[in-house]
């Protein structure tokens, strides 16, 4: 029955009419937002396990990062690395915050939003130690850290997690000489490392998929576009698209920036929907806290190196007298 514009049917059901009849954004219908969840709170639990269980700490990164040697940065270069710490300090402290409310599924959304630019903000201070640069868009930032910080003795995994290619076949098999003999992934809560380590490379997998997608969606508008061509059938097509997929590496802050637009730009009832939705929250709000904490344990010890033992030893003891955070620098890093 037709029931019109306005009209309310005998049963409402906001999920069956996103799903069904679709929004102005996924005129196909939404996908079931009870399989992505898990998903997002799955890789959350597995990226703690590994923090916790390689004892990603403040101690033990000061000793990971004690053959970095000082650079030679400029004043703004070094004021920039403290400001971005600050604010990555300032998400932790918010996040630790958002572990004490009542109710995990209230702020869940802005937590994993606080989550991301915590991350972001720390390794943008990594890249200022290093290079004296700042990127102006979250894809740079992304770019450059995973180029700059590659491979390094002092990014521990599971931040080291990444792949060097996007072309499809290639990828795959980056992915499966990782992964060896882990079949685990992210549909069910990993209860140990092994677990973990199969659901982080379950999502390092699906999120250089969707980003490998995204490029060949530009691919097929513009380069086939232009030649006459549109699609991948024909071998000319296929080689305009490897050119652009191949080289682009996609790393742990790329896939944070992906799990933010899980939060920013899902639609409404994702971690929104539903009474089961606040029993799936136990550990998630301290899973967040967990992770941030360790990668910013890691970029201040890296920056504390960069930028010296006068100069770091001076903002810490500023930040220790002046900000009254719920989480105090001297728990997240040392004096050199």
């Amino acid at each position: 029955m037709n029931i019109g514009l306005g009209a309310i049917p005998m049963t409402f059901s906001l999920i069956d009419r996103f799903m069904t009849q679709g929004t102005l954004s996924d005129p196909k219908g939404i996908p079931d937002p009870t399989f992505s969840l898990p998903g997002t709170l799955n890789w959350m639990r597995a990226l703690a396990l590994l923090v916790k269980n390689n004892g990603i700490d403040r101690a033990s990164m000061k000793t990971l990062c004690s053959s970095v040697q000082k650079g030679t940065l400029t004043d703004q270069a070094a004021n920039t690395s403290f400001e971005q710490l600050l604010m990555s300090l300032h998400h932790l402290a918010s996040l630790k915050a958002i572990g004490t409310l009542p109710k995990k599924m209230d702020p869940a959304r802005s937590a994993i939003v606080t989550w991301y630019y915590g991350i972001y903000h720390a390794a943008s201070a990594m890249i200022a130690s290093q290079d004296g640069s700042f990127q102006d868009n979250h894809g740079e930032t992304a770019n450059s850290w995973d180029r700059q910080f590659n491979g390094r003795p002092f990014v521990p995994s599971p931040f080291s997690y990444r792949v060097t290619t996007l072309v499809k076949k290639d990828m795959e098999a980056e992915i499966a000489g990782l992964r060896g003999t882990n079949t685990f992934n992210l549909n069910i809560e990993p209860m140990d490392v092994n677990q973990a380590f199969g659901a982080c490379m379950s999502y390092l997998q699906g999120s250089a998929n969707w980003r490998r997608e995204y490029i060949e969606d530009e691919v097929k508008r513009r380069e086939l576009a232009k030649a006459g061509l549109d699609n991948f059938r024909t071998k000319a097509a296929q080689q305009i698209r490897d050119a652009r997929l191949k080289g682009k590496s996609y790393g742990f802050v790329h896939q944070a920036f992906r799990y933010r637009g899980k939060a920013n730009y899902r639609e409404a009832l994702f971690i929104t929907y539903g009474h089961h939705v606040e029993t799936m929250l136990d550990c998630f709000h301290s899973d967040l806290f967990v992770v941030l904490e360790g990668f910013l344990c890691m970029a201040g010890s890296f920056c504390a190196r960069r930028i010296g033992k006068d100069l770091w030893n001076g903002f810490h003891d500023d930040l220790t007298v002046h900000t009254p955070l719920l989480v105090k620098p001297n728990e997240i890093w040392d004096k050199l």
